[in-house]
């Protein structure tokens, strides 16, 4: 199994290239993105050492699914995708904020609820609550999107208004957008035996209209837990059984890395790799309620070269 973990196309009217955590978004003609999801993965804003054989196919293909299955929520970038890793879009000039939607206490604001901290990104929180419980209504907490290498930080929507990230007009668009959306994600995950529990959106404008970019509802964007023992497990106060990333941090935790400075990435051995691999078409067979396709992956950037040229240029 090979994984692809960098690109270094040339399309035609390509203007400029973006090389992300996990995605590598090729400019054409300041009209179009070519977004491919490759094999990388990262954790705590650190990208590791090693691909992951199938999972930029696994997430190219759920964020597709699911863009197509929103688009009477919102207007979203995509236009088509010429390969199981690609997506080709609109440009969009992007809002400099991540859109995050909780369902449910656990991860970071858990972990800053655990604190003390009764407040996050301006949402006031009641005491007495315990991890992996259920808000009465979702509550948005958004992030800034921070620079390669450097941390997103919580934010508040009066922070986002009082720095100009958005105006009063667009911020109440993009809040209605994200709780429509992960109303729909979590239906749809109800449907597959799922909670979805938290998950982020990015969006952008194009022509003065808002759109939905990025992936949406993927293991990498969101955290979902199984439904069924989910309040059995919530009672005894138990882990929840997870399907998200959050089993690569535990990994990376248990071998005393959390991404700080000094802090040294442990060992990933093929046995690890190949588990985490496994970990993500369990996800995509769980989460699409379909079975996970392997695709060549013999010669992945040219099989990527050619669809994508196909594209460009019929």
């Amino acid at each position: 199994m090979k994984a692809l973990t960098k690109t270094d196309f040339n399309f035609p009217g390509q203007k400029s290239v973006y090389h992300g955590k996990v995605r590598d978004v090729y400019n054409i003609n300041g009209e179009k993105l070519v977004m491919v999801a490759t094999d990388r993965i990262s954790a705590f804003d650190v990208v590791l050492p090693e691909g992951i054989p199938y999972k930029g196919q696994m997430l190219n293909q759920i964020a597709a699914k699911f863009l197509d299955a929103t688009t009477d929520i919102c207007p979203n970038w995509k236009l088509a995708t010429p390969d199981p890793m690609v997506t080709v879009g609109v440009l969009c000039e992007g809002f400099p904020v991540e859109m995050i939607v909780r369902g449910y206490l656990c991860g970071s604001a858990w972990r800053t609820y655990k604190s003390g901290v009764r407040e996050i990104c301006g949402v006031k929180l009641p005491d007495g609550m315990r991890e992996n419980q259920k808000f009465p209504e979702p509550i948005v907490t958004p992030t800034t999107k921070a620079e390669m290498g450097l941390h997103d930080e919580d934010i508040s929507k009066e922070e986002i208004l009082k720095q100009g990230l958005a105006t009063p007009e667009e911020y109440a668009i993009l809040e209605k957008y994200t709780l429509a959306l992960f109303k729909r994600g979590t239906e749809i995950a109800a449907e597959r035996g799922l909670i979805l529990v938290d998950t982020k959106y990015e969006f952008g404008k194009h022509n003065g209209t808002i759109y939905l970019m990025d992936e949406i509802h993927t293991p990498d964007s969101s955290r979902y837990f199984y439904s069924e023992g989910y309040q059995e497990r919530f009672e005894k106060g138990e882990p929840q059984k997870q399907l998200s990333k959050e089993f690569v941090r535990e990994w990376l935790m248990e071998n005393g890395f959390q991404g700080k400075d000094g802090q040294k990435v442990p060992e990933m051995t093929p046995a690890i790799v190949q588990s985490i691999s496994d970990r993500y078409i369990e996800l995509f067979e769980n989460i699409t309620g379909e079975k996970f396709v392997k695709e060549d992956t013999s010669n992945i950037a040219e099989r990527i070269e050619k669809n994508v040229m196909n594209f460009l240029t019929k």
